[in-house]
């Protein structure tokens, strides 16, 4: 039996974070979900499936607005609403489905702690477990105005502002990692892989959503933030980047999704 149930729009490199923690941890994960346009026909639930269009008709009394990155009204029930009460995916569950936790990280450190973390990915001590903690909150800062900026670029239209928000974040963001990378340790938080670079590895993989998008901005007169000159000002972050897209227990779960991008 699965340890987690993670109900959530698929491909999604924030669901990476739980599914490579899971990998390095031994914890067995049950994901279910699909693209998000195909998420109208699921019911949200602890026990997500599609619904047949019989059961789609009995069930309209469910029907909830859709949040921002879907368009269409959804069926949730109270369930999935009293276990999530804000009512947003990827959104994870324990065996029993009474239990909800949601937003990426939380689900990410629920693996750690149910796994066999022999590689300590949560740190050693209750300081190294907090100063990865910390991590994790600036990447929370970071996904708030990137996904504004993401979901804006998929639509075909992005508004300046959200262009500089957007930037303002990356800068901040990615100045902190450069400068946590300074030193020797070779990691965010100490000589190995900890949480810290598995969060931050599936937020730049989101991020890389702005790839497609290239024409749009120049068309625009609006910079692209992966691009050469962010390389030459953030060259450790970019490096470890590219150090840990190729690891053996991350390269599965992020490879994919940044050779489909390379193919819009």
């Amino acid at each position: 039996m699965s340890a987690l149930r993670i109900f959530s729009y698929l491909p999604n490199p924030r669901i990476a974070k739980a599914t490579i923690t899971a990998r390095l941890c031994g914890v067995t994960l049950d994901v279910r979900g699909a693209s998000v346009p195909e998420l109208k026909h699921w019911l949200w639930d602890f026990d997500a499936h599609v619904m047949s269009d019989a059961e789609r008709a009995s069930l309209e009394h469910l029907l909830r607005t859709a949040k921002k990155g879907f368009t269409s009204t959804l069926y949730k029930t109270e369930a999935f609403l009293e276990a999530h009460p804000f009512g947003t995916v990827p959104a994870a569950f324990s065996p029993d489905g009474k239990v909800g936790i949601f937003e990426s990280n939380s689900i990410m450190r629920a693996v750690a702690r149910l796994g066999h973390d022999d590689a300590k990915l949560y740190g050693d001590d209750p300081y190294s477990a907090s100063r990865i903690d910390s991590f994790l909150d600036a990447s929370l800062l970071f996904a708030r105005d990137t996904q504004i900026y993401v979901l804006a670029l998929w639509s075909g239209s992005i508004a300046a502002e959200a262009h500089r928000s957007a930037e303002q974040a990356f800068a901040t963001y990615m100045g902190g990692i450069e400068r946590a990378l300074q030193g020797p340790a070779g990691f965010l938080v100490g000589e190995r892989l900890t949480l810290a670079d598995i969060c931050f590895v599936a937020e730049m993989t989101l991020f890389h959503n702005e790839l497609p998008h290239a024409d749009l901005l120049q068309g625009l007169a609006l910079r692209p933030m992966l691009s050469a000159a962010s390389r030459a000002e953030f060259p450790k972050a970019f490096a470890h980047f590219e150090r840990l897209r190729a690891m053996d227990a991350i390269a599965p779960d992020i490879e994919p999704y940044l050779q489909a991008l390379g193919k819009h």
